[in-house]
Formats: C-alpha cells, sequence, structure tokens
C-alpha cells in the first residue's frame, strides 16, 4: 500500500501526539474534529494518518497495520489507543468489551451540579438518523433498543464560568457522558446537540479523553497514561 507522504509541520505534530508506543500499542492524544476512524465524509482518519506517520519514520515499503479496538466522537479530544498487531487488537478487544480498561474524562460543564459527586445510572436510546442518544425513562423491558448507561463523576474544579467534572465511565454507551451529562443540568461547554447555549470556535466539544488505565496487553504491566487538555482550554481552566 502506497501511504501519502506528510508534510514536516504534519510529521512533527504527529510525532508530538504520540503518548506512549511500543511494539503493539500506539496511543495518542487525539484533537477535535479528528475521525477515528472512515465515515461519510471520506476525511481522513486518525488510523490512516499514523499509518503514514509509521511508514515514513520506520522506512516500512510493506503495508503498516493500525488496528482500532474503541473510538471517540469526533468533536471529543484526548487519548485514543491504538494496536500496531493483530494479537493486540484481539486482547484489547476483549479488555474494553470486559470492562478491563478504566477511561477517566475531563468534561467542562456550563452549570454547577447539585452535588459534588456521583453516581448516574439510566436507560438511554439511540437515534441513528439523528446521530443522537436520549434518556429513556419508560419500561426498559419493552425497548430492546435501550441500554443501561453509568457512569461516575466529582467535581474536581471551577471558574467564574465553568465547572469541571472528572467522569469514570462504568459503560461505553453511544454519547454516553454528553446525554447524561445534560439530562442532569450539566451541559458541556461547545455542544450544540446536548443543549449548550453557543459553540466552541474550533467546532469541537469541551470533553476530553484524560487518562486511560489498564494492564498491558502482552507485557501484562500496570498503564496509566494521560493527555494533555487541548491548548483552546487554556484560560478556561486553571491546567
Amino acid at each position: 500500500m502506497i501511504y501519502r507522504e506528510l508534510s514536516e509541520e504534519e510529521y512533527m505534530d504527529a510525532q508530538s501526539r504520540i503518548l506512549y508506543e511500543d511494539n503493539h500499542l500506539l496511543i495518542i492524544n487525539k484533537k477535535a474534529g479528528e475521525i477515528v476512524q472512515a465515515d461519510m465524509t471520506r476525511d481522513e482518519t486518525l488510523s490512516d494518518l499514523y499509518k503514514s506517520f509509521i511508514a515514513m519514520r520506520d522506512g516500512k515499503p510493506g503495508s503498516v497495520f493500525i488496528g482500532i479496538p474503541h473510538r471517540l466522537d469526533r468533536p471529543v479530544s484526548g487519548i485514543v489507543t491504538l494496536s500496531k498487531t493483530s494479537k493486540a487488537l484481539e486482547r484489547l478487544n476483549a479488555m474494553f468489551r470486559n470492562g478491563e480498561i478504566h477511561k477517566f474524562y475531563w468534561a467542562l460543564v456550563c452549570e454547577k451540579p447539585l452535588e459534588p459527586e456521583a453516581e448516574l445510572s439510566c436507560y438511554l436510546v439511540r437515534n441513528e438518523r439523528q446521530n443522537k442518544s436520549y434518556v429513556y425513562s419508560g419500561d426498559p423491558s419493552v425497548r430492546k433498543d435501550a441500554k443501561l448507561a453509568r457512569l461516575r463523576y466529582r467535581l474536581i474544579d471551577s471558574t467564574d464560568r465553568y465547572w469541571l467534572l472528572e467522569v469514570l465511565l462504568l459503560t461505553g454507551r453511544h454519547h454516553q457522558i454528553r446525554c447524561q451529562l445534560a439530562d442532569m443540568g450539566c451541559h458541556i461547554k461547545g455542544d450544540l446537540k446536548y443543549g449548550a447555549p453557543r459553540s466552541n470556535p474550533d467546532g469541537g466539544i469541551c470533553l476530553h479523553a484524560r487518562r486511560v488505565e489498564f494492564v498491558h496487553p502482552v507485557r501484562k504491566v500496570e498503564m496509566s497514561i494521560e493527555a494533555p487538555v487541548p491548548d483552546s482550554w487554556v484560560g478556561l481552566h486553571r491546567m
């Protein structure tokens, strides 16, 4: 396969966003607006960008393997864990499925939560046409598409206009954090789809995959990886 040649600026940017790499894993700090896997827009994916990067950096004449065990929504920034081998991909898929990978997010919200920390639990239904999820308050036994969604949050800082929540996902539902926080009246800054009053200049939302904790699928050592927040957050929060 022929990969595209990155400009020097693109190459240096891609390199600067690698949070961890070994023979099995590639962990990246995704920008808001990037897509992890191909969609209808046909924009370049994060996986294709790093295939081109690795092909250039390592002088690989053949194909570069990048597996995608999980995804982040396009307007969300932060940690994306990719695999460099099929063995690692298979194991990571099972780990994500079994809840063995702990994902912590930072969400900058426009309203102060009623409780400084709590666990949220509800059922969500997904509207495919709208690409949006809704809280379902009826009997889940009569809606096969209603999925249990659970997360924990805690308030960790604030400014005069925004409140910073750390969120631990306990399930992995479509738009789960965005939907559940909006449902409790804490709209994520910039998230027009879920009720925020205005957009962000870069089109992203202030939801960031901040930290991931897991046991390495091959080396079997404990891992904790943290991603710095986007430059656009500077001034919104003391980081």
